[in-house]
C-alpha cells in the first residue's frame, strides 16, 4: 500500500461542513482534511479531477472525497458526478453520507433486522413497515434499504401526501423499489397506519412525537418500533434512549432506541472511513454499503 499522506476532501452543498463528519474522518485516520462549502453538482467534476491528477495513480487510494449536505438525492447525484469524473487509472474513493443519514438509516434497519430475526425468527422480507419522517434523509434512505430487502414499506405523510408520492416515485425510478405513499395527517389516518404496521421507523424531526400512548394501544400487530430521535420527547412514547430489543411499555412490541441505533451508526461511519483508507482499490460508498457494514456490526 502507498505511504502517501491520507487526504480527505469534504464537499458540502451547504454553508457548512458537518463538524461531526470532520471529527469522524480525523479519528478514522485521515491526516489532512479540507472542507469545501456551497459546492454545486456542476463543480464536482473539476474538484475530483484536481484531486486525481495531483497524485500518481498508486496514491489514489490514499485520497478520498466525502459528500455531505442534507439532501439525499443531491448527494447521490454528486456521487455519480464524482464517479463519472474519474479517469482510470487516476481514481479516488468517494463516500456519500448527507447529514449522516445513510449511516443512521443503515444502522436503524440493521438493528431492526437483528431483533426481528433473534426475537421473532423472521427476516425483513414481507415485513409491513410504516415510516414516519419519510421525506427526511434518514426516513428516505431507511425506506429504500428495507424495500430492497423485500419489506412492504409505507411512507407516512404528515404534511400533504404529494411530497411523499414524489419520494416514492424517485425511489422507484432510481432503485426499482415500490414504496406506498399513505396519508397520516389526521389522528384517524395515523391510527389506521399504526394499527396495521408490524414495524415502525420513527425518523421525524428531533423532538417530534409521532407515536403516542394511544397509538401504541391500537398497535396489535406491532412487533418492533425503532426511533432515531434522541431529543425529548421521544418519537415513540415510552421509548428509552438505550432500548435494544426491550419491551416497549404500553404495547406488546419491542423498542430500539436512538442511542442503540447511534452506536451502530457511529461504528458504521467510522468503519467506512477506515475502509477507504485500507482498500487497495478506489471505492464508491452510499447507503447500500453502509447497510452492509451495519449488518456485519450487529451480527
Amino acid at each position: 500500500m502507498s505511504d502517501a499522506t491520507p487526504i480527505l476532501h469534504m464537499l458540502s452543498p451547504q454553508k457548512h461542513m458537518s463538524p461531526f463528519d470532520v471529527n469522524m474522518a480525523a479519528d478514522a485516520g485521515f491526516k489532512v482534511i479540507v472542507p469545501y462549502i456551497n459546492v454545486t453538482p456542476e463543480e464536482v467534476t473539476a474538484l475530483v479531477q484536481d484531486a486525481i491528477f495531483s497524485r500518481p495513480p498508486q496514491d489514489g487510494v490514499r485520497t478520498g472525497m466525502f459528500i455531505g449536505g442534507k439532501d439525499a438525492i443531491l448527494a447521490l447525484d454528486m456521487l455519480e458526478a464524482a464517479r463519472k469524473a474519474m479517469v482510470p487509472p487516476f481514481q479516488v474513493s468517494v463516500f456519500a453520507d448527507p447529514a449522516g443519514s445513510f449511516t443512521t438509516a443503515a444502522a436503524m434497519v440493521a438493528c431492526v433486522e437483528r431483533v426481528l430475526k433473534n426475537k421473532f425468527g423472521r427476516s425483513l422480507k414481507g415485513a409491513k413497515i410504516a415510516v414516519f419522517g419519510a421525506t427526511g434523509v434518514v426516513g428516505f434512505a431507511a425506506s429504500i434499504i428495507a424495500a430492497l430487502e423485500g419489506a412492504e414499506v409505507k411512507l407516512v405523510a404528515h404534511r400533504g401526501v404529494d411530497r411523499v408520492i414524489k419520494s416514492a416515485a424517485v425511489s422507484k425510478e432510481r432503485f426499482g423499489v415500490t414504496l406506498e405513499a399513505v396519508n397520516g395527517e389526521t389522528d384517524e389516518q395515523k391510527r389506521d397506519v399504526i394499527a396495521n404496521a408490524e414495524i415502525i421507523f420513527a425518523a421525524a424531526a428531533a423532538g417530534v412525537r409521532v407515536v403516542s400512548a394511544e397509538h401504541k394501544a391500537l398497535a396489535k400487530n406491532l412487533l418492533i418500533a425503532a426511533d432515531v430521535n434522541a431529543v425529548p420527547p421521544p418519537g415513540v412514547d415510552g421509548m428509552d434512549l438505550f432500548m435494544d430489543g426491550a419491551p416497549l411499555p404500553g404495547c406488546n412490541a419491542l423498542g430500539i432506541g436512538p442511542l442503540a441505533i447511534g452506536d451502530i451508526k457511529y461504528k458504521t461511519e467510522s468503519g467506512l472511513f477506515k475502509q477507504m483508507l485500507t482498500s487497495k482499490e478506489p471505492l464508491l460508498l452510499d447507503f447500500r454499503h453502509a447497510f452492509a457494514m451495519a449488518r456485519g456490526l450487529v451480527a
